[in-house]
């Protein structure tokens, strides 16, 4: 794993959030083509299905073609540790990268963009109070 100066390490991609058009047959493919398998369904419902295999996996998101969002990439995340997501907080506003907290009930995430505006995400399952 690549480790920077500041001890700032990512355990690998966490998953990659795609928005679909048909979210039953999408979960139905990347069950049956890829046997992916849903985890947090009780805990987050349908929105997102969350696909994995050995940890990484693929967020499912309905399109919404009336609200014009019709099928896209949304997100890649990284997961890591808890000490990390808390030292990527500081980090990242120490270098002005403007980040958001989202609280899913089974882990933590906080959302920035890259240079090119691409929207990342770290995500942690080792849940603290924030």
């Amino acid at each position: 794993m690549a480790e920077v100066a500041d001890g700032f390490r990512v355990e690998g991609v966490d998953h990659v959030a795609l928005r679909v058009r048909d979210q039953a047959g999408s979960i139905a493919w990347y069950r049956e083509v890829l046997g992916l398998h849903r985890v947090h369904e009780s805990a987050w419902g349908d929105v997102p299905a969350m696909m994995v295999a050995e940890g990484s996996g693929v967020a499912l998101f309905p399109a919404d073609d009336e609200a014009g969002q019709g099928p896209e990439f949304l997100h890649v995340a990284f997961r890591v540790d808890r000490r990390t997501f808390d030292g990527a907080r500081a980090r990242l506003a120490e270098l002005g990268i403007q980040t958001t907290f989202a609280n899913h009930g089974v882990a933590h995430s906080i959302y920035f963009a890259d240079p090119d505006g691409h929207r990342l995400e770290l995500t942690t399952y080792e849940l603290e109070d924030i």
